[in-house]
């Protein structure tokens, strides 16, 4: 999130991101900076930068973030993260839960033309054609023949989705998929003209006007290291409904510049970090809200010493992840010792997934010196040096460096060499593996555990570490293909089990929280737990 998702400590959704007015200045900060704007326009803050505008290419969260917001696909989450019509009108589902018939309202793209059922057709094949290199493509595989056309096994014209006619989209599925409904509000499933992305070639979305919009919003424009600007899209079917003009977005990355904004009344929205809780936790203005987003450690297996589980363990064994929560981030977030997160999905009898296994990872100091020991013995080294990956904003820095701290006194013969890259490089970086152990995150694309697990398989777009396992691919296979929503859950739980308690292929830290500023008159700004992290399509200020 999600990689959300930051999608990373790598798909931070609104982790990076917060609002604020852009109206004139003023020392009182019970006043917010759109308090006195007789026009619909705010300021958001963004500690990154926008990495990538196409729907079909995005993977981070504040990218998701944007598409949800100036694009939209046939359904979208509403304030109770129930999916609700978006450029569909209405859905006929058949008894077997497998076939999705589709009718698409007179929606419009912002250069007037209409969007269509084959909108949706090109652009769902265009995200599985390899020679597109969509790692999201995987988000496809619900649609019937999808992973065989992944695997090479079937062309992309028998993917299981048809435009009936200019305003009915027929979708089958391999499998009832209850958070179907929810998945096509993602970005990879939001339509595209086929006429103009062709037209544009490679400079397709790398610019306001090289893209078209069906959303609430357009982009107005686009500066690395400066910001964007969204403006309402006055062709968006629901525009009667959007009630913002403008909604600017700069990039800062330093929490303390947000705070002194908002003190003095420039800003209505902002987050906090910990110094900051204790001045603000008893005004009316503080809030938190849960999250969920898992942070973790990725542990590269290209390195010849990280291909040792032992010491694999004593890494993911030797911090303490309590001091993370609640001395450096205080700001709500829980210790994990899990990659799905808790208080997240439930069986139709009100259990948590998360219920059998609560915790597969514990902080065990000594545990972790002998598997280190263990693990330097059958390396035959007595040191090991490895580089730290993050981004670059204020908030993984002071993490990171608590992790370097505990690890490399707790585990004699380490250094941790921390290597902080902006957002857009430390996505590339990761991507092509080139890194020992990363800062990582996942915020979930879709209510259900699977998110959190089918990206670890064997050579998965985002396993990213060389990971492989296959006892866990078989499971994760296994409950694609299951039926039986228990027996499916329990496969699950195993794969889980596995890929954390066997193999410590990764090492979750926490489960993440927010502690933010807002204005009291700011109002609809939805925030989702899976999917994009805010819809400002019902967004208002008074």
């Amino acid at each position: 999130m999600r990689n959300k998702k930051w999608l990373a400590l790598s798909g931070i959704a609104l982790l990076a991101t917060a609002a604020c007015g852009s109206g004139e200045e003023t020392t009182d900060s019970s006043k917010g900076a759109s308090s006195s704007d007789a026009k619909k326009e705010i300021t958001l803050v963004s500690a990154t930068d926008l990495p990538q505008l196409d729907p079909t290419l995005t993977t981070d969260s504040t990218s998701i973030i944007v598409t949800n917001n100036v694009f939209e696909g046939l359904y979208r989450l509403d304030e109770n993260n129930q999916p609700v019509p978006g450029i569909a009108e209405d859905v006929e589902i058949s008894e077997d839960g497998l076939t999705y018939t589709f009718k698409l309202r007179d929606a419009k793209w912002s250069d007037g033309s209409p969007v269509t059922a084959e909108d949706f057709v090109y652009s769902w094949k265009r995200a599985l054609n390899p020679e597109t290199g969509a790692e999201y493509a995987y988000i496809l595989q619900d649609l019937k023949n999808a992973n065989k056309i992944l695997a090479g096994e079937e062309d992309l014209d028998s993917l299981g989705v048809k435009a009936v006619d200019e305003k009915t989209l027929e979708v089958q599925l391999e499998a009832p998929a209850p958070y179907f409904l929810s998945l096509t509000g993602f970005p990879t499933y939001m339509p595209q003209k086929q006429e103009f992305v062709e037209e544009q070639g490679e400079s397709f979305a790398t610019a306001v006007d090289k893209t078209l919009y069906n959303g609430p919003y357009v982009l107005d424009s686009w500066q690395d290291n400066t910001g964007w600007v969204y403006k309402k899209n006055p062709e968006y079917w629901d525009a009667e409904n959007v009630k913002m003009e403008t909604i600017n977005v700069k990039v800062v990355k330093e929490v303390a510049t947000g705070v002194n904004l908002f003190e003095s009344g420039e800003v209505d929205y902002t987050l906090l970090s910990s110094e900051f809780v204790p001045q603000f936790q008893d005004t009316e203005e503080f809030k938190t809200r849960a999250d969920a987003r898992i942070n973790f450690l990725r542990f590269n297996q290209k390195n010849e010493a990280l291909q040792n589980v032992n010491i694999r363990e004593a890494l993911a064994k030797g911090f303490d992840k309590q001091g993370v929560t609640d001395v450096i981030l205080t700001d709500g977030s829980q210790p994990a010792n899990y990659i799905v997160a808790k208080d997240f999905t439930f069986t139709e009898d009100g259990a948590d997934f998360r219920e059998k296994y609560p915790d597969l990872q514990n902080y065990n100091v000594d545990e972790a010196k002998a598997a280190w020991e263990k693990g330097l013995s059958e390396l035959g080294v007595k040191t090991v040096e490895l580089e730290f990956l993050s981004r670059d904003e204020e908030a993984f820095k002071k993490v990171n460096e608590y992790i370097k701290g505990e690890l490399e006194k707790n585990l004699p013969g380490l250094t941790l060499n921390i290597k902080q890259q902006p957002f857009k490089n430390f996505l590339e970086l990761e991507g092509k593996g080139e890194y020992d152990i990363s800062a990582a995150g996942w915020g979930p694309d879709y209510q259900d555990p699977m998110t959190y697990l089918d990206m670890w398989v064997t050579d998965g777009p985002f396993n990213r570490m060389a990971y492989s396992n296959e006892e866990y691919d078989k499971l994760i296979q296994g409950a694609k293909q299951e039926a039986d929503q228990m027996k499916r859950w329990e496969a699950m739980q195993e794969a889980e089990r596995i890929l954390l308690e066997d193999d410590f292929a990764i090492a979750p830290i926490y489960q993440k929280g927010e502690a933010y500023l807002e204005r009291s008159n700011i109002q609809n700004m939805y925030r989702h737990p899976f999917g994009a992290d805010a819809s400002f399509k019902w967004l208002d200020v008074n």
